[in-house]
């Protein structure tokens, strides 16, 4: 899936990253915590998630990741957008909860991907 069915699907505005909306992307995961992404995501091309802090766009990086969704209307402040541009990240933003946000993209095709699973509870 491109990153611009990404933002068609959830009505999302794009913030920054527009050169990018050809890319693909083959899955995504929905967290607003960071060292959950950390611990048990890989290989994905979209995270979905509330936190609006640099953090996200650092997290992102050290993940390969190239394309961050803020949800529930949350807006970033403006250094973060600045600083995901520098890094070649794709900045979204919906108004969608997170929830009904990865169903959503869930239901049109993209998956979870690979994700570690040893001692992950959640599985």
């Amino acid at each position: 899936m491109k990153i611009s069915e990404v933002a068609e699907i959830l009505e999302a505005v794009v913030l920054t990253g527009g050169q990018m909306l050809d890319e693909e992307v083959h899955s995504a995961c929905g967290s607003d915590m960071m060292s959950d992404v950390l611990a048990f995501v890989k290989d994905q091309g979209v995270l979905l998630t509330g936190l609006i802090n640099v953090q996200v766009i650092r997290t992102l990086l050290m993940m390969d990741m190239n394309c961050v969704v803020f949800v529930r209307g949350k807006v970033p402040p403006e250094g973060i957008v600045e600083f995901a541009e520098e890094s070649g990240v794709a900045v979204l933003q919906t108004k969608l909860p997170m929830f009904e946000a990865c169903g959503r993209l869930y239901s049109r095709g993209l998956g979870r991907g690979d994700m570690k699973t040893e001692g992950n509870a959640h599985e």
